[in-house]
């Protein structure tokens, strides 16, 4: 991976970093390879260019939490989430970007655009949907829950090195992942769901470092949050991203007290998610990976929903759903060959809406992986909203049958019986 200079960033509102990368052969996805190399607990970059410093050694991590509602200003009252079916967040990320790169700077105002068409906004719903405009940043030791301490006081040295000389730089664009609904379900019976809109992606990023499109692992760090400041022990993750969520497969391979259950596109990127990946040691049976074939579509998605991830949850009665919510499974799609709708998507939603509520009192967050279509993914997270908010899809607006072909059935259903084989669903 190759560092890409940058003229005098502004300054830093929210002490929030991000890495200014460009990624070589983007469609293969190769994993990230930075220009120098760890020494101990310090990375050093080579080939850096004279430039103008501008980060703050305040900074913890480019993640932000939430803490208990009505005690912290972060997050709203109790009186604001009352009538709440929804609560967001969006960080942009606008200065990471690279010319060519799927995942650009323009997927998260694609989906805000679209939001404000749609009139999915507090603008035109009141308080059924709050967007949070503030949210504190991560400590280190947030994310050194999930990743390595070496990795992250690394990454912080090198930025530190490198935006001095104007290869790195502080953007102050927003939170990475949003945990208010947590406390909201401690306050309310029907508590509102949550959806990061953020960028870029984690579920591919390992404990010990980066990885795909990923610096640090969202979902990940947010299941250990839950844990850890609300008490919720056992947390069940979704990962519908077409390709396998890896790092945080990784991440809680050994752990009995987190679920993670992954459906991907079998054959892509990065190779992993096998079905015999099934946790180990105490952790064992607490990993599900689906590998779906090529040209799985709607039919394949909601059978899998009803015979695996459904059972899945039911059995394992976790206190909070998350999901790493990947919208790369969509036909129109570049990255991949799925074939899921926009119908898809509302129908994930909105089941899931419904497991929430019916194992763990609603608790449910979103965290936005993939999605590189930007009409695909900001039709596909504008019909999730209206599922959160229980209102009809409007799916069939975007969507063309035309387009769509035969589902290998036969392959999907081998798949599913052989992964209800192998964990005795």
């Amino acid at each position: 991976m190759q560092l890409q200079t940058f003229p005098r960033c502004p300054p830093s509102e929210g002490n929030m970093f991000l890495v200014w990368r460009r990624l070589h052969k983007w469609k293969t996805h190769d994993r990230i390879d930075m220009d120098g190399k760890f020494f101990g607990d310090q990375f050093f970059l080579k080939n850096l260019t004279r430039g103008k410093r501008c980060f703050s050694r305040r900074t913890g991590a480019s993640i932000s939490c939430s803490n208990s509602i009505g005690k912290d200003p972060f997050i709203p009252s109790n009186e604001n989430v009352t009538n709440a079916k929804l609560i967001y967040a969006v960080a942009p990320a606008m200065g990471h970007n690279q010319e060519s790169h799927p995942e650009s700077n323009f997927r998260v105002p694609a989906i805000v655009n679209a939001l404000e068409k749609m009139e999915l906004t507090p603008k035109f719903r009141g308080s059924k949907i709050i967007e949070l405009q503030n949210l504190k940043p991560a400590s280190v030791d947030d994310i050194a829950s999930v990743h390595a301490r070496a990795y992250i006081s690394g990454l912080e040295k090198a930025m530190d090195q490198a935006s001095q000389q104007g290869i790195l730089f502080i953007d102050g664009s927003g939170p990475t992942y949003a945990t208010a609904t947590v406390s909201a379900s401690e306050n309310c019976q029907d508590p509102p769901i949550g959806f990061a809109l953020i960028r870029p992606p984690g579920h591919h990023a390992i404990p010990k470092g980066p990885m795909g499109f990923c610096v640090f692992g969202n979902v990940a760090v947010a299941a250990r949050y839950a844990q850890r400041v609300h008490g919720l022990k056992r947390v069940f993750i979704i990962d519908f991203d077409v390709h396998h969520g890896n790092g945080t497969n990784d991440a809680f391979y050994n752990d009995p007290d987190i679920f993670f259950l992954s459906t991907h596109q079998d054959g892509s990127y990065p190779g992993t998610g096998k079905f015999d990946e099934v946790g180990h040691g105490d952790g064992e049976g607490t990993t599900l990976n689906l590998p779906l074939p090529g040209g799985s579509g709607d039919i394949a998605m909601a059978t899998v929903f009803d015979e695996v991830i459904a059972p899945c949850a039911q059995r394992f009665k976790p206190d909070i759903i998350l999901v790493s919510a990947g919208y790369d499974g969509h036909v129109l799609d570049p990255l991949a060959s799925l074939q899921f709708t926009t119908g898809t998507y509302y129908m994930l939603a909105s089941n899931i809406k419904q497991l929430a509520k019916d194992l763990c009192g609603g608790r449910c967050v979103f965290f936005l992986e993939g999605g590189y279509n930007l009409e695909s993914l900001s039709y596909s997270v504008a019909d999730s909203f209206r599922a959160f908010l229980g209102e009809r899809s409007l799916a069939s607006d975007f969507d063309n049958p035309a387009i769509l072909y035969e589902e290998p059935s036969t392959k999907v259903k081998q798949a599913i019986q052989r992964v209800k084989h192998i964990h005795s669903l």
